[in-house]
């Protein structure tokens, strides 16, 4: 930390609050980056991918539409992005989506790069809904109410992975928050 900042954070926490430097914007990434771009009007889900828990693999962002019931149905997807995970700080990739209208988005951290699920990969939903190892294993998905996006123009949607760890589905302790 610079000798400038120690004394600001010091008296940030002496007044009973913390100040933390702002997270430095991501290039967005993804073949509809120029979308999210600022201006834009177009509708799009500009995904905020934190909590990396290591800078290997990719990162496979998928969008989802139509009925709610059905998101997440194997090859249901609006539209698939694969990037290779960022060498430091959050991934923001852009996704664009045919109208205004609820979508939902899912996220899988391939850690190694096998193309292959295994332990050691992550994953996440829009909406951040609390994963139990139970739904991993038995492949449950997320309600729709806990999922679902409302997209008009473009759409933050901050998306915190998790990781299995121990006995629990979480995220790393050092994920960044949105």
């Amino acid at each position: 930390m610079s000798k400038l900042l120690v004394p600001v954070v010091a008296a940030a926490l002496c007044a009973g609050s913390v100040v933390a430097p702002p997270i430095a914007a991501a290039a967005i990434v993804g073949p509809h980056a120029a979308d999210c771009a600022a201006g834009s009007e177009k509708p799009a889900m500009l995904v905020r991918v934190l909590g990396l828990k290591a800078r290997t693999g990719l990162v496979r962002v998928q969008s989802y539409g139509g009925d709610p019931d059905h998101y997440f149905d194997k090859g249901t997807y609006i539209e698939r992005v694969e990037v290779p995970a960022p060498a430091s700080g959050a991934l923001d990739v852009c996704m664009v989506v045919p109208a205004p209208g609820k979508y939902a988005i899912s996220i899988r951290h391939d850690v190694n790069g096998s193309g292959k699920s295994d332990m050691s990969d992550g994953g996440g939903f829009s909406g951040n809904p609390n994963v139990s190892l139970m739904d991993v294993v038995f492949k449950r998905r997320p309600s729709p109410a806990q999922v679902e996006v409302k997209v008009a123009g473009v759409t933050k949607v901050p998306v915190i992975l998790n990781y299995i760890q121990g006995g629990a589905v979480k995220p790393v302790a050092s994920a960044e928050r949105p």
